[in-house]
């Protein structure tokens, strides 16, 4: 969520892109800033809190969990996931980060603050996105469904199948919950939709191909997507192994 790893959370095969959408809603995007990225951060994860930007990275033996200077792009701490672990989305709920792993079905709690391991959890299928909306989490495990779970136990208590025009919208990657809405990435598209969480419908496509370097491979796909606190259309996102964090502002098409 490299060299033999062409995937976003998943896959060593490059099977056929989502369905593309006939009648959605299409906003602009206004790039309004650029903040420095490390271009070795298969980035899966991506929150901006008070005042600190979280990412989580993946591939085994690189995966990490960062703390990132929002002002300047600077790495100010890191922590290693073990060498066997594929780090993929996190979420921070209070004092604590939750990450989910791809295959390990292991999600590891730590310290917003020290990025100390606090504890584990366990669950079935694969790990790709997570955010915080509310009193529950949401996660993605690539297929047409999210998953809300428990932000303490991290117990699974529902799902909703997300459609598009509908039709069943799959590889739902990284995830940004705001303003009730849960805002995705699609692995293998440089877009994100913003999903209704009650009923699954897909009720916004933006397109971001625009943000992509000229000089990033295909296989670096866009994944990353923070909202900036206190602004309901204002975002940082990037992709896997980008250069580059755009500021961007989603204008309601």
């Amino acid at each position: 969520m490299a060299v033999v790893l062409v995937m976003s959370a998943a896959c060593t095969s490059t099977p056929n892109p989502p369905e593309q959408p006939t009648q959605q809603r299409r906003p602009t995007v206004e790039v309004i800033g650029t903040l420095p990225h490390d271009p070795e951060a298969f980035t899966q994860g991506l929150e901006l809190v008070d005042g600190v930007l979280y990412e989580g990275t993946g591939l085994e033996g690189q995966s990490s969990l960062r703390r990132i200077d929002p002002a300047t792009g600077d790495v100010q701490q890191r922590v290693d996931l073990p060498e066997d672990f594929f780090g993929e989305g996190v979420t921070v709920v209070g004092d604590r980060v939750w990450q989910l792993t791809w295959r390990n079905g292991v999600a590891i709690q730590r310290d917003k603050n020290t990025l100390q391991e606090v504890k584990r959890a366990t669950y079935e299928g694969e790990g790709w996105g997570l955010c915080r909306d509310g009193d529950r989490l949401v996660m993605s495990d690539g297929t047409e469904e999210l998953r809300f779970r428990d932000p303490e136990t991290f117990a699974e208590t529902g799902r909703v199948t997300v459609r598009r025009n509908g039709i069943p919208l799959v590889r739902i990657n990284e995830l940004e919950c705001v303003g009730g809405a849960v805002w995705a990435n699609l692995w293998q598209l440089d877009e994100v939709v913003k999903i209704d969480p009650g009923s699954g419908d897909v009720v916004a496509t933006v397109d971001l191909s625009s943000l992509r370097p000229a000089d990033v491979p295909a296989s670096n796909v866009l994944n990353g997507i923070a909202a900036v606190p206190g602004s309901a259309d204002e975002f940082l996102v990037t992709g896997k192994n980008w250069p580059t964090i755009f500021r961007v502002k989603i204008k309601a098409g």
